[in-house]
């Protein structure tokens, strides 16, 4: 199987971002919970000190997942680390490596930025 092009969030995937994350409170029947905007999300993603990063998963064209993510802090460690907030592949791209690959890739995100813990 061809691995997903996996890609950093950029302002314009944003309307498709918000719609991953429906779908994945829909999966978790948490659909009623969701009541940030794109805007919201945006404004998180893009603004002058983000407190979020996300990536998204390609396949054909398609948004098909996405991993969402923030630092944290160990004091034991004196390092910083990455916390994977939510993980999801829409169902139709599952059982394919896609979410294998969105953990890869934060995985190389937190190794290149010298994390103690993922």
């Amino acid at each position: 199987m061809p691995r997903p092009d996996i890609r950093p969030a950029r302002p314009e995937d944003c309307e498709t971002l918000h719609a991953l994350v429906v779908g994945l409170a829909e999966y978790e029947r948490l659909a009623h919970a969701v009541v940030g905007s794109v805007e919201d999300l945006r404004a998180e993603l893009f603004a002058a000190r983000p407190v979020i990063e996300a990536a998204l998963a390609w396949e054909a064209g398609r948004a098909v997942g996405f991993a969402l993510w923030f630092h944290t802090y160990s004091t034991f460690l004196a390092r910083r680390g990455l916390w994977l907030e939510d993980l999801f592949v829409i169902p139709e791209a599952r059982g394919k490596g896609v979410g294998f690959a969105l953990l890869s890739e934060l995985a190389s995100i937190a190794v290149s930025r010298d994390c103690g813990r993922l």
